[in-house]
């Protein structure tokens, strides 16, 4: 339930693919298998199938290899700021490809320095699930991060967009792509998380990271959908919170390395039209 508007809100996302090293050491694989035939394996433990070859796997066996999350700031004089940060921020460099670096950067230097309203989608069963086991078993010691899970219900400031949407039962549970696009905002695009593992281990993290800002990005646009719905925002705040994303991301593409941005702007442009949602002015200073 969306009560309120803090002043630091964190839409965020993960990525994950099976954990090479779990797979040996569970299954007490010999040191010259190949990655390979370790992914197979593990895939076969999993519950593989011929429908269904890449079943998904226990969270406490994977690896976090990328997160993605579009912050809202207000500060003291009223003035919103909005950035878009993914983790690892050069995926180039080895030493921020590291899974307690990524989990490092976030939940200490991040979560438990600003003490942000966390924003996710299915955030509770999945994210912070695997952050929490993959941070434990790194050794992490994170006591501002483990009070803010141990708190009650009632006393986190958390939302997890899809408990309030879904219901319980095939027929009710709607997915991220599912409730985004039907809002006239980018589900998914060229990329979907079935296609991570993969790209992780063809050596393309730097498409992970992408795909993860516009997931990122998808499930902040939500939030401020169901904010409105809540009637946290009116109309004209809507759409200027609205209007401030749009205007985020047409400066970050304005550099090279985020050009990227561009196809997920027209896919957010485009939507608005099929959604009859043109006419809202989001895009109305658009060339």
């Amino acid at each position: 339930m969306i009560t309120t508007i803090p002043d630091e809100v964190w839409a965020f996302d993960c990525e994950w693919v099976p954990d090479l090293l779990a797979g040996r050491l569970l299954y007490k694989l010999p040191d010259k298998m190949s990655d390979e035939e370790v992914l197979k394996v593990m895939w076969r433990e999993g519950g593989a199938t011929a429908d269904d070859p890449m079943p998904f796997l226990k969270t406490a066996l994977c690896r976090v290899v990328s997160i993605a999350t579009l912050i809202r700031r207000k500060s003291g004089d009223g003035s919103v700021q909005l950035f878009l940060q993914g983790i690892p921020e050069n995926p180039s460099d080895r030493s921020q490809n590291n899974e307690s670096y990524i989990l490092s950067r976030f939940l200490d230097e991040g979560v438990s320095r600003y003490n942000p309203q966390l924003v996710g989608y299915n955030s509770r069963n999945a994210d912070l699930r695997i952050l929490t086991q993959r941070a434990i078993f790194k050794g992490m010691a994170l006591d501002t991060f483990n009070r803010r899970l141990n708190a009650k219900p009632w006393e986190s400031n958390d939302v997890d967009l899809m408990n309030i949407i879904s219901g319980y039962g095939k027929g009710y549970t709607v997915s991220l792509n599912e409730a985004a696009t039907l809002s006239g905002i980018p589900g998914k695009l060229e990329t979907s998380g079935i296609d991570v593992c993969s790209l992780y281990y063809s050596g393309r993290l730097e498409q992970i990271v992408q795909y993860n800002c516009f997931d990122a990005i998808t499930t902040y646009l939500l939030w401020l959908r169901m904010a409105r719905f809540a009637a946290r925002f009116t109309s004209e705040e809507y759409l200027l919170e609205q209007r401030r994303v749009r205007n985020l991301l047409e400066k970050m593409a304005e550099s090279s390395e985020n050009r990227y941005l561009l196809s997920y702007i027209e896919a957010w442009q485009r939507l608005k039209v099929l959604t009859g949602q043109a006419e809202d002015g989001v895009f109305e200073q658009m060339d």
